[in-house]
């Protein structure tokens, strides 16, 4: 099952078209663009990206999981989900919730990932048709959002999860910028300068956006404003639309208030109660007097569904992508990004937790790739690359420095068996049974943590040196 192309082939191809295009437009200057369509954006150089084998031991492992879930999604899945082209040339979505939007914008960060990096594994599907089924998701998505879309009935956004529906759509956007033409290029703007523009105000319990969202699960005072419900999650997801948009058109008139409000809400994420009272100040924010509240306890643990949940602990994952994100513009991320992301690792590999029947355990199990969950898990019994995913990204950062063991050899653990639990099938999924993981967006969200992992990979360990940077 895991068979991949050739070392030769993994790196950045972009296609060739892609260089041609960024050649043919040139440099788009910071402070040029103004208004909201596709010559806004600055095309991802990819000639400047170098390549990345993917042969270390880590990236064998990302590559594997990478191309079995692309095939699957772009293949089996597409397949049996979109079946015909509506009148107006775009696929049927077959609705505007979470799952009839999210689930095609993850499965298109892992198609596009895997076609642009020459990870695809085309034993299914064709490289070529995986192209045209990659672009119908990203066009259909991004015409149907409100921004683009008059029709109340089938349009999306401006909802609870929506920015990172957007963020997802306009990252495979993007990295299939050369195979858009322009009204959908004009689309994937307009409808990711939407979501962005919502997040721009609000503190404490305010606004972050038009659906009511809130900043803080704690208020400063103590009082306890959504309990056992962190925000930490629709932070850093709020946060990764901003950054994303930032970087793709940075010489847009709202990319300043973009990358403030990125800077912000990653720092709401993580804010503890000892954030409240230091001294400490990121990126031009000092913390105790910006944050009104808090999202994660001083030990680095946090509470989501009723329960201290590791599962929402390695939630950060998405604000630790936004190294990739920044990388592909050869530009350094915001150390917020960074922000308290030691405290919550070290939570998982080395607090103790009471057992049911007597002693203690940490979350991480020594030696092995079993979790503890101490207050239990909602969502089901296997994670293994929820964890493997968040090992690498803080071994890649350097955000397990003190930590023992560190997070190579849980990355290693976890991811090992993430591919134990693929290789149960020809197609690429991960899954059987439904209460090994209820999500039912379980297969494209191992695609999305993939695709980014893998991107964040090539940033780290490419030919041309070290691009994931943080100031």
């Amino acid at each position: 099952m895991f068979d991949l192309p050739p070392l030769s082939r993994r790196r950045f191809l972009g296609a060739t078209s892609a260089i041609g295009l960024a050649g043919a437009l040139g440099t788009v200057s910071a402070g040029t663009a103004s208004a909201a369509d596709g010559n806004s954006v600055v095309p991802i150089n990819w000639r400047n990206l170098g390549s990345y084998s993917g042969a270390d031991d880590a990236g064998t492992r990302v590559t594997a999981i990478l191309a079995g879930s692309a095939r699957y999604l772009i293949g089996p899945w597409y397949a049996a989900t979109y079946t015909y082209y509506l009148p107006d040339g775009y696929i049927d979505l077959k609705g505007t919730d979470e799952r009839a939007v999210r689930l095609p914008a993850m499965a298109a960060v892992a198609a596009t990932t895997a076609l642009v990096t020459g990870t695809y594994d085309p034993r299914t599907l064709s490289a070529a048709n995986a192209t045209i089924r990659t672009r119908n998701l990203i066009r259909t998505l991004a015409a149907r959002h409100r921004a683009n879309n008059p029709n109340a009935a089938t349009r999306w956004g401006g909802g609870w999860q929506s920015a990172l529906w957007a963020y997802y759509t306009a990252l495979a956007g993007w990295l299939f910028w050369d195979r858009l033409d322009a009204t959908e290029r004009d689309h994937v703007v307009a409808m990711l300068v939407w979501e962005a523009d919502r997040l721009t105000t609000g503190n404490d319990v305010h606004l972050i956006g038009t659906s009511g969202d809130q900043l803080y699960m704690t208020r400063r005072d103590g009082t306890v404003v959504t309990p056992g419900d962190s925000k930490a999650e629709e932070d850093n997801w709020s946060a990764a639309a901003l950054s994303l948009a930032a970087t793709m058109m940075p010489g847009h008139p709202g990319a300043v208030r973009w990358t403030r409000r990125n800077v912000e809400l990653l720092l709401a994420a993580a804010a503890r109660p000892a954030d409240l009272t230091g001294s400490e100040i990121i990126n031009g924010v000092r913390l105790s007097t910006w944050l009104r509240g808090t999202n994660i306890a001083d030990d680095g643990t946090l509470e989501n569904h009723a329960r201290l949940h590791p599962l929402y602990m390695v939630a950060f994952d998405q604000s630790l992508y936004q190294g990739f994100v920044f990388g592909l513009a050869n530009r350094a991320a915001p150390r917020a990004a960074l922000h308290n992301i030691k405290q919550t690792y070290a939570a998982l590999v080395d607090k103790e937790f009471p057992l049911p029947g007597g002693g203690t355990s940490p979350i991480y199990r020594p030696g092995s790739a079993e979790i503890y969950y101490p207050e239990g898990n909602d969502w089901g019994t296997h994670f293994p690359f929820y964890f493997g995913n968040f090992d690498l990204l803080v071994s890649l950062t350097g955000q397990d420095r003190g930590i023992t063991p560190r997070a190579a050899e849980w990355e290693r653990l976890h991811n090992t068996d993430q591919l134990s639990l693929m290789s149960r099938f020809t197609d690429g999924r991960t899954y059987g049974p439904n209460g090994e993981n209820t999500y039912y967006g379980r297969e494209h969200r191992i695609g999305a943590m993939a695709g980014q992992m893998y991107l964040t990979l090539f940033l780290a360990r490419n030919s041309t040196g070290n691009r994931l940077l943080w100031r």
